[in-house]
């Protein structure tokens, strides 16, 4: 498993850090600030990695999250260069406050599975299943692109399901369930794949399922916007893309 996936895994609301490997800076580093969803943990780590290599001074280094946690981080002034959300809706807070420098994008979609754990001990097969008053399902609270995605799903199933706990993010969610610790829960078909073979994951029929996009700005404060841009050229390329098909998101 690749080492960093420990680290963006964990439970707290925002994780933080660097795709750079060295203990020190040198200087005239320039560290770019990159505010992202949880979720692009995986595809961002290696994309940053092959930047740093090819941009010699430069740390690309990560805040990792709810989207909802992201955004209203930036409201409050963080110093991030770029931001890319789970969501339209915590994008437009940022956007709607004239925080970014130009408008934003969507550079990539998922969908949405059932996650259970490894082997689906319990046989779930469908959203219906998720009803079972003995099963112990996790999300998070609607605020949280997967919180809200997933009371959209069950909304257009027509199933009503009670959570046991509201995590922080969808890496919450997946460690709960990986653990033993919760039954099932939903999350992006780029999760289950980023988890690495600890889960597995059950499909949800297109007509409950839910496309989520990804939008993608650079910030208006940002000191580091030709770099910001560069490196969002890079996840537009073919490697970066292909790193993004690679674990499980779809590109425009």
């Amino acid at each position: 498993m690749f080492a960093r996936r420990a680290l963006v895994s964990a439970l707290a609301p925002v994780i933080l850090f660097s795709a750079c490997t060295s203990s020190s800076e040198s200087q005239g580093q320039t560290t770019l600030n990159v505010y992202a969803a949880s979720s692009l943990a995986t595809p961002f780590a290696f994309a940053a990695l092959a930047y740093e290599k090819n941009h010699p001074g430069v740390k690309v280094q990560f805040n990792l999250g709810a989207s909802s946690d992201l955004a209203r981080f930036i409201q409050e002034g963080a110093p991030a260069d770029v931001f890319a959300s789970a969501d339209i809706t915590n994008m437009d807070k940022v956007e709607s406050q004239d925080l970014l420098d130009s408008q934003s994008f969507i550079f990539a979609t998922t969908y949405l599975e059932i996650i259970v754990e490894k082997g689906n001990p319990l046989n779930i097969s469908s959203l219906q299943d998720l009803t079972d008053p003995d099963l112990i399902f996790v999300t998070t609270n609607p605020e949280v692109p997967i919180g809200r995605y997933t009371a959209e799903a069950l909304e257009k199933a027509s199933v009503t399901v009670t959570p046991d706990s509201l995590e922080s993010n969808v890496k919450g969610i997946m460690l709960k369930v990986a653990s033993g610790e919760a039954d099932a829960g939903i999350v992006y078909h780029s999760e289950v794949i980023a988890a690495d073979d600890q889960v597995e994951g059950v499909e949800i029929p297109t007509e409950f399922n839910i496309v989520a996009e990804f939008p993608i700005g650079i910030i208006k404060n940002s000191a580091n916007k030709k770099e910001a841009q560069r490196f969002i050229d890079y996840l537009l390329s073919p490697v970066g893309q292909s790193l993004l098909t690679q674990y499980g998101f779809q590109t425009p």
